[in-house]
């Protein structure tokens, strides 16, 4: 499925430098920082593959610094670098960048759901056309994408992050703004080591 009218959409990737030590903490306390950082580079290589296809702007943002060769070299990515206090801020900066440049439907996604579609995608983007916002929920109470038409901040603000609130809390903060909105599929995240089974990735082949 081709979405139309798609040069008013982009996509904003955040993802981490894939540094030993510094990705996956959580995991990495159950199966070493080796192993969490190659579970983290196939987190990264299966989203690059579900949005290396997508008819849409697709902007790559860095949580350290902007990596000029790598696997997001390939496929159109523009790259840029975070910015801001703590994950709300660095979320809003970035739809207020793309917003400025004048992107209509603006959607955002990690790089830890291992779940995730490029038909899932699609859809969010399709559900924009109809509504103000979109979110899909992980089942750790998070989400692993957030997609809006019109940038306010408070989705960004007054949340505690990476407690299972923040999903809830967002949708209220819809509620409260009387904007539209659509709930995609509940996902599973990968943070601990439960959530490897429950996604199907094998430690062995890691």
């Amino acid at each position: 499925m081709e979405m139309s009218n798609s040069l008013n959409a982009a996509l904003i990737l955040f993802v981490r430098n894939p540094i030993l030590g510094k990705v996956k903490t959580r995991l990495a306390k159950a199966i070493g920082d080796e192993k969490a950082l190659e579970v983290y580079r196939q987190l990264l290589s299966k989203t690059h593959n579900i949005t290396y296809s997508l008819s849409c702007a697709k902007f790559v943002y860095y949580a350290d610094e902007v990596t000029q060769s790598d696997l997001w070299s390939k496929g159109n990515f523009i790259k840029k670098a975070q910015s801001g206090n703590d994950l709300g801020e660095r979320m809003y900066n970035a739809f207020a960048d793309l917003s400025e440049a004048g992107f209509a439907r603006i959607i955002i996604i990690g790089s830890d759901c291992f779940e995730l579609t490029n038909e899932i995608l699609q859809d969010a983007f399709e559900q924009l056309k109809a509504h103000d916002a979109v979110i899909g929920p992980a089942y750790d109470g998070g989400y692993y994408l957030l997609g809006m038409k019109e940038l306010t901040p408070r989705p960004f603000k007054n949340k505690k992050w990476s407690t299972s609130s923040v999903c809830a809390d967002t949708i209220n903060d819809f509620v409260k703004l009387n904007a539209s909105y659509v709930v995609l599929p509940t996902l599973y995240d990968v943070d601990e080591r439960e959530d490897l089974l429950k996604c199907k990735i094998d430690l062995n082949k890691v």
